[in-house]
């Protein structure tokens, strides 16, 4: 499809912050650039995954980052099951497509992320 118009894509990282709180943030790339977008959201230390978008939603590519070992192999495919639903994602392609910016980032709304161990009571 490139050689009909060159590549329009939507590069989304979801990036680790800390156990219970990730990030995303997305990139409207074209051309040779959209190679070069998905390459460092692929190698960053924090991406958990990455996914490439259309500018229809559909994805075109998606894979585990360098920092997925930051949180349970059970997160991951959780998280991997809502990248078409999530409302968090969707806010940010939604803004990607309709040229409102050609970056954005916010916490990533989940009710996934891992509890949190309870402090020892000091009784």
């Amino acid at each position: 499809m490139w050689f009909l118009g060159g590549k329009d894509w939507n590069v989304v990282g979801i990036m680790f912050e800390k156990t219970d709180s990730y990030s995303i943030n997305a990139n409207r790339a074209k051309g040779k650039n959209a190679e070069t977008v998905k390459t460092r959201v692929k190698v960053h230390d924090r991406t958990i995954l990455w996914i490439v978008y259309n500018q229809k939603g559909a994805i075109l590519e998606s894979g585990h980052g360098r920092g997925v070992h930051h949180i349970p192999a059970t997160k991951v495919k959780e998280l991997e099951k809502v990248l078409h639903t999530n409302q968090s994602i969707r806010e940010l392609l939604r803004i990607l497509e309709n040229g409102q910016s050609k970056k954005a980032a916010q916490k990533l709304i989940w009710s996934g992320y891992p509890v949190r161990p309870a402090a020892p009571s000091s009784e």
